[in-house]
């Protein structure tokens, strides 16, 4: 799936000051999904584990989220041509 997308990468740039932001949700997640590994080695209650990945899945959901709307707000200021209503399809659309 990722070769679908590999021609967009030229087509958005994230501002880093943008996506700090999201790098620091991705890093809670990462560690939040440790520890669902963790409790899965320990034998944690099923419920625990469960929530516990539900809330790793939320985090990387509005991660995504996030940056396919910092690609859409770039391509409305800069009126950005090269990426076509397809292919932001195609991207939200990745995440559902």
């Amino acid at each position: 799936m990722a070769s679908d997308y590999q021609h967009l990468e030229k087509l958005m740039e994230l501002n880093a000051t943008e996506v700090t932001p999201v790098i620091n949700r991705l890093k809670r997640a990462q560690g939040q999904l440790a520890a669902v590994t963790r409790m899965l080695e320990e034998g944690r209650d099923c419920k625990d584990v469960v929530t516990q990945l539900a809330a790793v899945s939320k985090a990387l959901d509005r991660a995504g989220f996030a940056i396919i709307a910092t690609g859409l707000e770039q391509c409305i200021v800069q009126q950005d041509a090269s990426m076509d209503k397809k292919d932001l399809e195609k991207l939200f659309l990745s995440l559902a």
